[in-house]
């Protein structure tokens, strides 16, 4: 009996975590955080979420300081806005420009810092075209097609409905 309602307490538990989770961006892929790699080339590469990580893997003469643009632009590090050491770094995207670079002595003028800017999320199904938009003049619209599946290392997206049908089923599994 104990053990059905520990049972029913996870399923409770999994069922009210959130469904979705953002996708997880190894930056530089295989090269990871290092010198020698194009970080514009890669971020260009990936779509970024508000939720996604990136993760920053290097070794003990790195660092990953978060900037302002300015202090990106001009491979500055006076003025971070956090630092990061240690050699695995995980950050959580928001909405926006994010800068990140190398504050180890030359490193970001030979290239080792990152801009990366988290789409904003789309409009919701049934919502109005904003204006301005290319709608046909007849006052009929189409539907725009979904966006494409995230780039990047691994994608942590998991749907929802998919996620709930394997949670009830552990909890059955588990009760039965």
């Amino acid at each position: 009996m104990a053990l059905r309602v520990v049972a029913a307490v996870v399923v409770v538990l999994l069922a009210a975590a959130p469904m979705v989770f953002g996708a997880n961006h190894v930056v530089g892929d295989s090269q990871q955080w290092n010198t020698g790699v194009d970080y514009t080339t890669w971020a260009n590469n990936q779509k970024f979420a508000v939720g996604d990580t990136l993760e920053f893997k290097y070794g003990l003469t790195h660092n990953v300081y978060e900037v302002n643009k300015s202090d990106y632009d001009s491979c500055s590090s006076s003025n971070p806005i956090k630092v990061h050491n240690g050699g695995d770094t995980s950050i959580t995207l928001s909405s926006g420009s994010s800068y990140y670079l190398c504050s180890t002595s030359n490193h970001c003028s030979q290239g080792m810092k990152l801009a990366v800017t988290t789409a904003a999320s789309s409009t919701p199904s049934g919502a109005s075209p904003p204006s301005g938009s290319n709608s046909p003049s007849n006052g009929s619209t189409t539907p725009s097609p979904p966006p494409p599946p995230p780039n990047g290392s691994g994608s942590g997206r998991v749907s929802s409905g998919v996620a709930v049908a394997g949670v009830l089923a552990l909890g059955l599994a588990l009760m039965g």
